[in-house]
């Protein structure tokens, strides 16, 4: 008789890695547990064995989603007519998500263990490198980067946008938890659209425009 084969379909991963997702931003990398993961999945720590060799291999997992989910956006964001819409889109990408919070305690979480973890680093740093590349090629496509402020460079261009939205997602930790998606994505587009006019406005153009 033939052996009977491991459930591998996308859900059951995808169900493990959105349990595990709560657990740490809720607990931390250290004090959340495969049990917890369990708990929260609604699944026996059996079970995620069968996915997952242990704690490492769950972030590693993680990890590589969300390098697809950059893919996916940076994708949506090539296909926009102006580099202010592709930024926009950048920018809103997570603000529908049902818990943005816990994402965002779940990225300041990953950025502390990752500063003594060097698995943790090399995984957040091949993530950001991934993104970085990936706007970076957007500006230097787009013939907006021509009139960016100051002769700054696609590249440069990209770190101050990261930089801009990396902090937006620490305050996002201390935001009001009964803030909309609605006002989150109004909130987004208000940041996104001064900083536009910061690092693409016309030389001659007032700095207050």
């Amino acid at each position: 008789m033939s052996q009977p084969q491991l459930d591998s379909s996308p859900d059951r991963r995808a169900q493990i890695l959105d349990a595990a997702l709560v657990c740490f931003a809720k607990r931390g990398f250290h004090q959340a547990s495969m049990h917890d993961i369990s708990a929260e999945a609604g699944i026996s720590v059996g079970l995620i064995y069968r996915y997952f060799e242990n704690k490492d291999a769950v972030i590693s997992a993680m990890a590589d989603r969300h390098k697809q989910e950059i893919h996916e956006v940076l994708k949506r964001a090539q296909q926009a007519p102006s580099l202010l819409e592709s930024l926009e889109i950048l920018f809103t990408a997570h603000c529908c998500e049902d818990a943005p919070q816990v994402v965002s305690a779940f990225v300041v979480d990953l950025y502390a263990e990752a500063s003594r973890n060097p698995h943790v680093a090399d995984l957040v740093r091949d993530v950001l490198e991934t993104a970085m590349d990936g706007v970076t090629d957007l500006i230097a496509r787009a013939p907006e980067a021509e009139s960016a402020a100051h002769g700054l460079k696609p590249y440069e261009l990209a770190e101050l946008i990261f930089a801009v939205s990396r902090g937006m997602l620490m305050l996002d930790v201390l935001r009001p938890q009964e803030m909309t998606a609605a006002e989150r994505r109004t909130r987004q587009l208000e940041v996104t659209r001064r900083l536009w006019r910061l690092l693409f406005r016309n030389e001659a153009e007032p700095a207050y425009a």
